[in-house]
């Protein structure tokens, strides 16, 4: 029997490396959405066995347009915009790429809070326009030497490993809270770990955030969280927007408790009207801000080789928990 596997977006131009992995006894089509599969006509989707989505979202009632569907492949590390709930009732096995930007995650996130630490965004901001400041030294409370700091880390899977490596190697005294990884991670790293997320927080001169969204990790840093690092810490978050209550954040960076932030992802994205007010002030160029905040576009992944990984780990997920039944980063339906 052979099994139809649709990618819904069509990223690639053509579908030769997909075929030579899937075998011929899978069948790939493509689509042309552009932002939902809403957009794709059901007789279409009536033959759909496997999904692959980068980034379209998976919720219910598209789950439900798909009678045959036995997979959906997540093509990146996030999967919390697959109805998963909706899906395990169904029976449909939802996998994701976990291992697809590792690096180049990691070194971002470590990369944003360097070029804060060390003054490279504030002396960068400064010295551009037509009034730059004094060809000199500018005292602040960003900057401090590695080898002082700690560097605090939510979330040790793939990526946030990865961090704790790099910014150890960099100097950094590298702690981390993670309750789902097995005692003895640590000790294999050769970091610290925290027994909670408060006990983190109180060390951590720079908090990075590596744990993936879910629904126990949505907010889980506010204003209270914020308020318990040390002051003139540096916050940076490369993993996923809402984790971060980016109000709180604004707020403790104008009164100066927080030093200064890096964000690669902000709660909604793209950002729509009305957007949050510290990307308003970001935008402007407000004053208060020179030197104290970098926000990017969700591009901390991004190189070729890390798109060609999305591309053939994607396909290869598939084959192997389509076509051959095995466990391949399925995400358990009962996790959070």
């Amino acid at each position: 029997m052979t099994l139809t596997v649709l990618e819904p977006e069509g990223l690639y131009p053509d579908t030769g490396l997909e075929q030579e992995i899937l075998g011929p006894g899978v069948r790939l089509i493509q689509g042309n959405a552009k932002a939902s599969l809403a957009e794709l006509p059901d007789e279409m989707l009536a033959e759909v066995d496997g999904l692959m989505t980068l980034r379209m979202a998976v919720p219910a009632e598209q789950i439900a347009r798909f009678p045959k569907l036995k997979v959906v492949v997540r093509m990146g590390v996030g999967y919390d915009r697959v109805d998963r709930a909706a899906c395990a009732a169904r029976g449909i096995l939802v996998a994701n790429v976990p291992d697809y930007g590792t690096m180049e995650v990691a070194e971002f996130a470590v990369l944003l809070a360097l070029s804060l630490r060390r003054g490279l965004i504030l002396y960068h901001d400064t010295q551009r326009g037509p009034d730059p400041a004094p060809w000199a030294v500018m005292p602040s409370p960003l900057h401090r030497r590695q080898e002082v700091q700690t560097f605090g880390i939510v979330g040790l899977g793939r990526i946030g490993s990865a961090a704790a490596l790099r910014a150890k190697a960099l100097g950094y005294r590298v702690v981390f809270h993670d309750p789902y990884q097995p005692n003895g991670w640590d000790r294999a790293l050769g970091i610290e770990r925290t027994r909670t997320l408060e006990e983190l927080l109180a060390q951590s001169d720079v908090l990075s955030i590596h744990c993936p969204l879910t629904r126990t990790t949505r907010n889980l840093i506010g204003e209270r969280e914020l308020r318990l690092l040390p002051r003139n810490a540096v916050v940076v978050n490369t993993a996923r927007g809402p984790i971060l209550d980016i109000d709180a954040l604004e707020r403790c960076l104008r009164d100066g408790h927080i030093a200064g932030a890096g964000l690669d992802v902000i709660p909604e994205e793209p950002p729509r009207d009305p957007v949050p007010s510290l990307l308003r002030a970001y935008r402007a160029g407000e004053d208060w801000l020179r030197g104290r905040l970098v926000i990017t576009p969700h591009i901390a992944f991004h190189t070729p080789e890390a798109w060609d990984d999305i591309r053939r780990k994607g396909v290869e997920t598939m084959r192997d928990v389509l076509v051959e039944g095995r466990k391949t980063n399925v995400i358990p339906p009962e996790s959070d």
